[in-house]
């Protein structure tokens, strides 16, 4: 896997991934950005959201359930002192469906926290990462 990162201006660069997508990242106004992307941490956050969202819909799917929407929340805290590692991670998954088994949800998300999500495991190096869900049923 590779990327490229390419400053632009001030505290802007783009991020180029290997697969060929491109995406702005920005600092904050107080240290020199000006706020036109996501903050690299922000990015970090989004990963790790992604990744698991991805396990999550990925082991629902084989399960058999009837599976409409997927969404997880994530709230963090960082250290005060640099460096600002991550100490805290919640995630709070959303997911709708049709008659879905709430074990087999709860079980979905445990794997990826426990097994399968790279991101997860990364950062629970620093970080506490707790979970829970809430089930949605569709209109």
């Amino acid at each position: 896997m590779k990327c490229r990162i390419k400053w632009l201006e001030h505290m802007s660069f783009v991020g180029e991934s290997g697969s060929g997508h491109s995406v702005v990242m920005d600092g904050a106004p107080e240290a020199g950005g000006r706020n036109l992307g996501v903050r690299p941490m922000e990015m970090l956050l989004l990963g790790l959201g992604g990744c698991t969202s991805f396990d999550v819909v990925s082991i629902l799917h084989k399960s058999r359930q009837q599976l409409v929407d997927c969404e997880v929340d994530i709230e963090a805290e960082r250290a005060d002192s640099i460096p600002k590692v991550f100490t805290k991670i919640h995630l709070h998954f959303i997911v709708s469906g049709r008659d879905l088994d709430q074990a087999k949800v709860a079980k979905a998300i445990s794997l990826s926290a426990d097994k399968y999500c790279s991101a997860s495991r990364i950062l629970e190096k620093t970080a506490a990462i707790t979970h829970d869900f809430e089930i949605v049923n569709p209109d």
